[in-house]
């Protein structure tokens, strides 16, 4: 039986924990915020999650040494923010050739880097973790359906095309499909520059346009994401699979995305402070967007609709000038 530690305790967390679990592997879930823990090893419900029952086989810890050591996959499900802290802390407790799986999706403002180069950054800086495998999971995948078993793919990504079919051996069963991809930057990618794209969907929603603004945002966001992808190094297809168009279309028009909500709610008049505050959770793509900026200007890539969510959120535009702008901008071929 495979032994799997799972780093955060939010609702994508504990989703494939349970799933894991239910999978029949023996689970041990961290979390460094200790109220959390309390809460699940309590009630064995996430507060988000109300509809999930979590196994009772589940391990809640506060002792990270306990999620990380004897374990055949480390699950990294914190915030993107908290990545770095958290591999600092694990790169003590893991042997070299440990499989670390990450479902975090983000690029680091000021590195510039995505949470795989991250943790591996983090881990292999003592010399002593030089074949440790990242593995990226991501793709269309919703914490809310997969904790209740509805039918949800998703993408295994990592240069070493054999632990990326390892995690998907561990990973698949009747309610989640697992596809493998060597590319995964061009995952890591799709799954930062998703969210911004869906704050813009949101923003056009809460200015009361309709399905028409929708699938032009969802479009020319696919364009700009793989446009900086292919700069990047990134296959091309990557983004017209699972991680990218897929992973977009659910995040940008669905009522359980965080980053669609709180762009809703700027387009509504909120402050994009407030509307976090009201979202309650962590909206991925305004972490994302001075890296996203900063990318694009690098590596000369034409980014509007990106930069007009930057210029929203960040510079204090007003969104309906904005969409004015992005309209009126210079005629050019598709």
């Amino acid at each position: 039986m495979q032994k799997i530690g799972v780093l955060g305790a939010g609702t994508w967390g504990v989703a494939l924990a349970r799933m894991l679990a239910n999978t029949g592997y023996d689970v041990t879930v961290w979390s460094a915020v200790e109220n959390e823990i309390d809460i699940l090893s309590k009630t064995h419900i996430h507060p988000n999650l109300k509809n999930c029952k979590i196994p009772e086989k589940i391990i809640f810890t506060k002792d990270l040494r306990q999620a990380c050591v004897d374990k055949d996959i480390v699950l990294f499900a914190v915030a993107s923010l908290y990545v770095r802290d958290t591999a600092k802390k694990v790169g003590g407790l893991i042997p070299d050739g440990q499989i670390i799986v990450d479902v975090a999706k983000g690029i680091e403002e000021g590195t510039n880097l995505t949470m795989s180069q991250i943790i591996e950054q983090e881990i292999r800086a003592d010399f002593k973790h030089d074949n440790i495998k990242v593995v990226v999971l991501s793709g269309p995948t919703h914490a809310e359906e997969v904790a209740i078993d509805l039918p949800t793919t998703i993408v295994s990504a990592c240069e070493d095309i054999k632990s990326a079919e390892y995690v998907q051996d561990v990973f698949m069963n009747t309610c989640m499909r697992v596809y493998t991809n060597s590319d995964k930057i061009g995952v890591e990618l799709c799954g930062a520059l998703k969210n911004i794209i869906a704050i813009a969907a949101g923003v056009s929603d809460g200015l009361g346009y309709g399905d028409n603004a929708k699938a032009a945002l969802i479009t020319r966001g696919i364009a700009e994401m793989s446009r900086l992808g292919k700069a990047m190094g990134g296959n091309y297809q990557t983004f017209a699979g699972l991680a990218g168009l897929g992973d977009l279309i659910v995040t940008a028009t669905s009522r359980h995305s965080r980053n669609n909500r709180a762009g809703y709610l700027i387009g509504k008049g909120l402050t994009p402070q407030k509307a976090v505050e009201e979202v309650g959770m962590v909206v991925e793509g305004i972490n994302a967007l001075d890296a996203a900026v900063e990318l694009a200007k690098k590596y000369d890539v034409e980014m509007p609709i990106v930069f007009a969510v930057n210029a929203v959120v960040n510079k204090g535009a007003d969104p309906l000038e904005t969409v004015n702008e992005l309209m009126t901008r210079k005629k050019r071929k598709e």
